[in-house]
């Protein structure tokens, strides 16, 4: 889900103090006030997305162009006390960084030893080929392109 940008957040606020100005000054019913407060949140990417600038329309075409362009690594064999900013430090000097998830147990919350990093296609091969086999923090680092996780019909049954 893409976060809302700052001209977007500030519509609704516009919009969310002019319900609150209307229910002092008109009486009105708690129905209209929640019919307002709906139209107003309707309304607000509306009112942002169709004022948007040819760099708001630059940016968004980059980042479609990002999310069609990234791949996810599968890190094995990391030491435990390494963290998200020190692998992403690592990763980036081999190309673009989208992210790092570092994998945790789920009862103790310590270190699995293993992790994702998500980093634009082209830069991908580069840094297998650079980091695969090689040393970090007294660890020999196994990386190589994540597989696609199948869906696993009982982790929605499950209740932890």
């Amino acid at each position: 889900m893409k976060s809302p940008t700052l001209q977007t957040v500030i519509i609704a606020v516009v919009f969310a103090i002019i319900a609150y100005i209307v229910t002092f000054v008109v009486p009105t019913s708690p129905i209209l006030i929640a019919a307002l407060v709906f139209v107003s949140a309707l309304l607000a990417p509306l009112v942002s997305g169709s004022s948007s600038t040819s760099q708001d329309s630059a940016s968004s075409n980059n980042s479609d162009v990002a999310d069609e362009d990234v791949r996810t690594l599968y890190v094995g064999n990391l030491p435990y006390r390494a963290n998200e900013t020190a692998v992403r430090e690592l990763f980036s000097d081999h190309g673009s960084v989208l992210s790092v998830r570092l994998m945790k147990d789920k009862h103790t919350g310590k270190r699995r030893g293993f992790g994702f990093v998500e980093m634009a296609a082209a830069d991908l091969d580069k840094a297998i080929t650079a980091l695969n086999d090689t040393e970090f923090q007294q660890r020999t680092l196994k990386v190589r392109e994540a597989k696609d996780r199948p869906e696993r019909a009982d982790d929605n049954n499950q209740d932890d």
